[in-house]
C-alpha cells in the first residue's frame, strides 16, 4: 500500500486515517477493539482523535475516545506502529470555551497522554482556533512539548485562512515549530470551502491534509435517501441538509461509479478524496469491523478519468 507523508513532517501514512470520534459514543471499548485490530490488520496505521470526544454524550465529560485507544495501545502492545494523532482546544466540562493558551494546552497534553498510556503524540492539533489568544504563546506552548519529546509534530484544524497564515507566517519569523496539517471539512458534497479557501493555503506551504467528514455525516455512505431513512443512525439528524438535488445527483454518480468497482459507495466517497490533489488521507470512523473492510477497499480502487469527471460533474457546486 502506498504511503504518504503528512506534508513536510516524517509521520508516514497509509493513505486512510481512522476516526475516533465514535469511541465511546456510538460503539464501546470492546467494539472498538474489533475496529481497530482490523483498521491495522487491513494495513492501516494512522488513528485521528480529540480530547473533546465525546463530550456530546449525556454523561460523558470528555476523553473517553483517547481512554480506549489508550486502552487498545496497553492490549496490543503496538504504540510504536501507529501514528497517532490527537487535538486541543476545544470545550470541555472544565472549559465552556474553546482555548488554546499556553497553560491549557501545557495542562490538556498531560491528561492526554495518561489516556492513552503513552508519552507522547505524533501529531497534536488546534482542535479550533481561540481568536482571544495570539498565535505565537500557542506555538509557544507546542515548542515546549516538541522539546520536551511529548509531541513530534502539530496540526491545524477549523482555523479560518487568515488565522493559518498568520501562525505559518509567526513561526517562521520567530522560528517556533509550524503546522505540518490542515483538517478541514471536506467531501464530495462539502466541496467550496476548502476549494476557494484553503487548498491554495495547503499547497503553497506545503501543508498535509487530512479531511475529516470525509462520507458527510454518513450521507456518502448512501444508506439515507430520503427524510425516512434520518433515523437509521445517531447521526442522521445532520444529514437532513444534504437531501437535494445535488445531493441525489452526487449518489446517483456514487451509484454507477460504485457498481463498475463492485464496492460499498462509501469506499467511492474516500477514493475520490485520496484523488484529489494536495490530499494526504480522508478520516472516517468505522463502528463495525465489515464497515472496516469496505472503506479499506478504497485504498485499491483507481478510479478513472472518465469516472472522476462524472463525479466532480455531479458534486459540481
Amino acid at each position: 500500500m502506498n504511503k504518504r507523508n503528512i506534508g513536510l513532517s516524517e509521520l508516514n501514512i497509509a493513505p486512510w486515517m481512522l476516526g475516533g470520534n465514535v469511541f465511546g459514543w456510538t460503539i464501546g471499548a470492546e467494539q472498538s477493539f474489533h475496529v481497530l485490530d482490523a483498521f491495522t490488520s487491513a494495513g492501516f496505521n494512522s488513528i485521528d482523535t480529540a480530547d473533546a470526544y465525546s463530550t456530546w454524550v449525556p454523561g460523558n465529560q470528555g476523553g473517553e475516545s483517547e481512554t480506549i485507544i489508550g486502552q487498545w495501545f496497553q492490549k496490543r502492545k503496538n504504540r510504536s506502529g501507529i501514528i497517532l494523532a490527537t487535538k486541543v482546544g476545544s470545550t470541555m466540562p472544565r472549559s465552556p470555551k474553546k482555548i488554546l493558551k499556553k497553560a491549557y494546552i501545557l495542562k490538556a497534553v498531560e491528561d492526554s497522554l495518561r489516556r492513552l498510556q503513552t508519552d507522547y503524540i505524533d501529531l497534536y492539533q488546534s482542535h479550533y482556533d481561540d481568536p482571544e489568544t495570539p498565535v505565537e504563546e500557542t506555538l509557544e506552548a507546542y515548542w515546549t512539548l516538541i522539546k520536551s519529546g511529548k509531541v513530534r509534530y502539530i496540526g491545524a484544524s477549523n482555523f479560518s485562512p487568515g488565522r493559518l497564515v498568520e501562525s505559518i507566517n509567526t513561526s517562521k519569523t520567530l522560528h517556533l515549530p509550524g503546522y505540518v496539517s490542515l483538517q478541514p471539512q471536506y467531501n464530495l458534497y462539502d466541496r467550496a470551502d476548502y476549494e476557494a479557501n484553503y487548498a491554495k493555503i495547503c499547497q503553497e506551504q506545503q501543508l498535509g491534509v487530512i479531511p475529516y467528514y470525509s462520507l458527510a455525516s454518513g450521507f456518502l455512505s448512501g444508506k439515507y435517501r430520503d427524510k425516512a431513512d434520518l433515523d437509521k443512525s445517531k447521526r442522521g439528524s445532520g444529514i437532513d441538509k444534504y437531501l437535494d438535488n445535488r445531493g441525489f445527483s452526487i449518489l446517483q454518480a456514487m451509484d454507477e461509479v460504485a457498481e463498475r468497482h463492485h464496492c460499498s459507495l462509501a469506499a467511492i466517497a474516500l477514493a475520490w478524496l485520496m484523488a484529489r490533489p494536495g490530499i494526504t488521507a480522508p478520516i472516517a470512523s468505522a463502528t463495525k469491523v465489515e464497515q472496516v473492510k469496505q472503506l479499506a477497499k478504497a485504498a485499491t480502487i483507481k478510479l478513472s478519468g472518465a469516472e472522476l469527471e462524472l463525479l466532480n460533474n455531479a458534486s459540481a457546486y
